[in-house]
């Protein structure tokens, strides 16, 4: 056998993982010699680098959170937290539907589907096989379980966040300040409607992402979590000029540079800037900012049900369906993947009988 250490490659990889990584080095160098394997080494950990460069920072949460439940659930029965057998995934599954929450009550199915998938990848991460058929088996009785609740007319979770709709945006403009604020809630509300626009993405905007063409807003939307909703989405001109996303951008960016000075024209700075109680700009928005600031603008408005920061980004597709655009139009302008399954679930039906299957057919 080869002693790799004798050759100083050296081993790059978390200790953790050393006693892993340093057979895997000798398997390697006793395959294709020592400067073969030092450079598998290295294309190690280019690819370990490149997996959390990928990975958005919310799905890092997703998996740090769910890791916890898992650690919940070990220590309430008992089992080992480096297993993952099929009894053990189903055990999981049944707890967090039954007592899960940090408060005792049961998680609602969809939370305990995201953290099933997240405990997975945090068992795996941490060198414990885990079988897809044992995962699918708990799949599977996850979705059983779901059903018996349903048919125990037990309905948990929070459901779809609201729509936005042409009715609430009106409402939203005319409610809004003649303020520098108010004409940033009014630039905010209607380009984010119209690029099906999540909380990230107007707070990771800067100025030079918004473009002006002759035909209206370019918009290069550089958060999206997919090659999809990576894009650069086109905003027109609205007939309505009360609704006009264009014209709020242009006025909402022109009140900016005037009341607080040239340097918020340069293209390195916020598209959407906070604004506090006195009027000053305090820098960028944050994500959590732009959810706050939606349901303040809807609460605002009077809007019967608050929106939240997904609204605006189902606003789309749900209205655009009802009134007729394509699917895939829809899709390419909100980022989704073409018949996408959640874009699919945004296009709500209001109460079921004007979009219906079944009517008009006899």
């Amino acid at each position: 056998m080869i002693d790799v250490a004798d050759e100083a490659l050296t081993l790059p990889a978390p200790i953790a993982v050393l006693d892993e990584r340093q057979a895997l080095l000798e398997r390697w160098a006793e395959r294709h010699g020592v400067d073969a394997a030092r450079r598998l080494a290295e294309a190690e950990d280019l690819a370990d680098a490149v997996a959390a460069e990928i990975t958005p920072d919310n799905t890092l949460d997703t998996y740090a959170k769910s890791w916890r439940v898992w650690l919940r659930f070990t220590a309430a029965t008992g089992l080992p937290e480096g297993e993952g057998s099929r009894g053990a995934l189903i055990a999981f599954v049944s707890w967090m539907l039954r007592e899960g929450q940090q408060n005792g009550k049961g998680y609602a199915p969809s939370s305990a589907s995201t953290h099933l998938a997240a405990a997975v990848v945090g068992l795996r991460k941490r060198k414990v096989a885990v079988s897809g058929d044992d995962q699918g088996e708990a799949r599977a009785a996850l979705e059983g379980l779901a059903v018996k609740l349903l048919q125990a007319g037990e309905r948990r979770g929070r459901g779809q966040a609201v729509s936005a709709d042409v009715g609430g945006l009106r409402a939203i403009v005319r409610s809004c300040p003649d303020t520098l604020s108010g004409d940033r809630d009014k630039a905010l509300v209607l380009t984010g409607f119209n690029y099906a626009s999540r909380s990230q993405d107007p707070a990771g905007l800067q100025t030079s992402d918004v473009t002006l063409h002759a035909r209206g807003l370019v918009v290069a939307v550089l958060t999206g979590k997919t090659k999809h909703s990576v894009r650069n989405a086109k905003i027109g001109y609205a007939q309505d000029p009360e609704l006009c996303p264009v014209r709020a951008w242009t006025s909402y960016r022109t009140r900016l540079v005037a009341e607080h000075g040239q340097q918020w024209a340069d293209p390195s700075t916020p598209a959407f800037v906070g604004i506090d109680q006195w009027g000053n700009v305090t820098g960028g928005m944050s994500p959590d900012s732009v959810t706050r600031a939606i349901k303040r603008i809807s609460e605002r408005a009077g809007v019967p049900i608050h929106w939240t920061g997904h609204s605006l980004r189902i606003g789309l597709a749900s209205v655009g369906r009802k009134q007729g655009k394509d699917g895939i139009a829809i899709a390419d302008q909100g980022g989704w993947a073409r018949h996408s399954r959640s874009m699919l679930g945004y296009m709500q039906r209001d109460d079921g009988w004007d979009d219906n299957a079944a009517a008009g057919l006899t």
